[in-house]
């Protein structure tokens, strides 16, 4: 086998990505601390097509050179929006007709092997800071929670892995009708 060249590949230009079909998804951040954490996710964003991420609170915006080294560009193709707070994301997003899920382990949530979606609609997913997770008060607002099942001695994954994980889990719902 023999590694493909970039120009093989056929990527999209930025101004391509702009014009595409999008996945039906946008990546909300609750005060997200680390700016390598948000370059991590406007790279996958942008490797998923996502609608948009959403930066709330203390989560850094671009452009800035420290999320540019992760996100290697994501952050010029993937639309943004900035909230004060989650909270404010959040109701803007059931006002434009989004079901909102939270990553985060509370009760009765439901794991992430078990998501099922419905093609026809549009979800967002909110992801907490990575210490104190998903506030309580935007977990309370949210329409469902999911959980990424672990079973080692950790009880929690870096939130730019849960990212990915989350957004390809979403992703394969909508292969056949997006891309």
């Amino acid at each position: 086998m023999r590694k493909l060249r970039t120009i093989e590949m056929q990527r999209l230009s930025v101004d391509e990505f702009h014009e595409a079909p999008k996945l039906p998804l946008i990546v909300v951040l609750d005060d997200v601390r680390s700016l390598h954490n948000v370059g991590s996710v406007f790279r996958s964003a942008d490797a998923f097509r996502v609608e948009a991420v959403y930066l709330c609170g203390i989560t850094a915006t671009p452009p800035h050179p420290e999320i540019h080294k992760t996100a290697l560009g994501g952050e010029d193709s993937v639309a943004w929006r900035y909230f004060p707070t989650a909270t404010e994301a959040i109701e803007s997003l059931h006002n434009d007709g989004f079901f909102v899920y939270s990553i985060e382990q509370v009760e009765g949530s439901t794991k992430l092997q078990n998501l099922q979606l419905d093609t026809d609609k549009h979800y967002a997913i909110v992801l907490g800071n990575e210490v104190k997770g998903v506030h309580q008060e935007v977990v309370d607002m949210s329409d469902g929670c999911l959980e990424i099942p672990q079973f080692g001695t950790k009880h929690s994954l870096n939130v730019s892995v849960t990212a990915g994980m989350v957004i390809w889990e979403v992703a394969k719902k909508f292969l056949s009708k997006t891309f």
